[in-house]
């Protein structure tokens, strides 16, 4: 990489990295498990809300520590049924007459 142009091109790409709060690194891995650990990474970039809870979930999952109780009940109060005044009413029907 003797080429100063080559040289400049990457140091300004890196740079704009840099700017946009990604790193960039390497790291050692299963040939096989290259895509996953490249659209993880391209995933995790996006730094969103489904990113923060995907960062959530491999944290839990490498550490190796138990997950906190109450999992199941946060959930539900996450679902966008909540605060709605549902009123759900099964009608009652007597069904059929059944001859033996």
């Amino acid at each position: 990489m003797n080429n100063t142009a080559q040289k400049r091109a990457i140091k300004n790409y890196r740079n704009r990295l840099r700017k946009r709060g990604v790193a960039r690194f390497e790291v050692l891995g299963l040939d096989a498990d290259r895509d996953l650990i490249r659209s993880l990474a391209k995933r995790l970039a996006q730094n969103d809300e489904e990113s923060n809870h995907i960062r959530l979930q491999v944290r839990q999952t490498v550490s190796g520590l138990p997950q906190k109780k109450g999992g199941i009940l946060a959930a539900l109060r996450r679902s966008p049924l909540v605060g709605l005044e549902l009123e759900i009413d099964r009608p009652f029907d007597a069904g059929r007459k059944v001859d033996l």
